[in-house]
């Protein structure tokens, strides 16, 4: 059903950690791309996916990171820890520098195991289907915007996922009180899919180190009943955007404003665990660091979904 897409900062695998048994009773697939050279956290997270009895699959070609020239280490992690866990899975991309000769090499290392495949830019899609329609326990997982119907229609057999980047990238500063988010929670099906994905509230974006935050902004989803159960996503900015000091005071300022916004019961915002730790944080008067807010954003996310799911079964 619902697959979020990962890329393993300290934040986003703490916060697969952190939200195993939710994933594992909505029945949702978490995608990891590993973008850091040690393993220790990606290890630490499956353990927590493996004793949560939740599903995990992590991509041995990563993008990005660490790992983008060749991701040895992440398959040797898999075999040698995880083989034989069938809630533990491999993933591989492919993307628009991927050569079509590449495909048979990438995919023959798991012609006896659950692959999950990430179509993200690839154009060759007969040579790809040659590869993977006769595999028998593939998931093709398609990017939206990097692999078009024309290209979606020759993967027939298997299970089919549409991953769409619904987080709109701005400076936070730029952001207004509310976006559109997704619908694909509800439309998945009417799609032709099997499931759907995100990029949770990070987005398809990637860079190695954020710079100094002028301005700090909680992002927080929720789904609107009254608008067909449509997904929209709120922004909560600090207003002392002029410097990047005091980080604490823009997250003070930012939280604030989030907590006037539950506090006028009709922001449709799910009182999750996260929200409650907010709450906490606003009381204490604590500032825990942004990587923490982010952390605290994604389970929220995850915890919104999972109840949406949950209660329409």
């Amino acid at each position: 059903m619902y697959h979020p897409y990962f890329r393993g900062k300290q934040f986003e695998l703490l916060a697969i950690r952190e939200t195993a048994p939710t994933m594992a009773a909505a029945g949702f697939v978490a995608l990891i791309e590993p973008v850091r050279e040690s393993l220790n956290g990606l290890s630490r997270a499956l353990d927590a996916v493996r004793d949560a009895g939740a599903r995990a699959v992590v991509i041995v070609n990563p993008r990005h990171g660490d790992h983008r020239r060749g991701g040895d280490g992440i398959a040797t992690l898999l075999d040698r820890e995880y083989r034989g866990v069938d809630t533990i899975a491999a993933g591989i991309l492919l993307r628009s520098d991927t050569a079509p000769s590449a495909v048979p090499q990438l995919v023959a290392p798991y012609s006896d195991q659950d692959l999950f495949v990430i179509h993200s830019g690839f154009t060759d899609a007969s040579t790809a289907a040659a590869e993977l329609n006769g595999h028998s326990a593939v998931t093709n997982v398609f990017v939206e915007g990097q692999a078009n119907m024309l290209y979606r229609r020759h993967f027939s057999g298997g299970e089919r996922i549409l991953l769409r980047d619904g987080f709109e990238r701005k400076r936070n500063s730029d952001y207004g009180e509310v976006d559109n988010f997704s619908d694909l929670h509800a439309t998945f099906q009417d799609l032709g899919m099997n499931g759907y994905g995100d990029f949770l509230t990070v987005g398809d974006y990637y860079s190695e180190g954020g710079g100094p935050a002028y301005a700090v902004a909680i992002h927080l989803t929720f789904i609107n009943p009254a608008r067909d159960d449509a997904m929209f996503i709120y922004h909560f900015v600090s207003d002392s955007n002029d410097t990047p000091t005091d980080p604490a005071g823009k997250f003070a300022q930012a939280l604030a404003k989030l907590i006037a916004r539950l506090d006028r019961g009709d922001s449709h915002l799910l009182e999750t665990s996260a929200i409650e730790e907010f709450r906490q944080l606003y009381t204490q008067g604590h500032f825990p660091g942004l990587g923490y807010v982010k952390k605290l954003s994604i389970k929220h996310h995850i915890e919104t979904l999972a109840d949406y799911h949950l209660t329409r079964r």
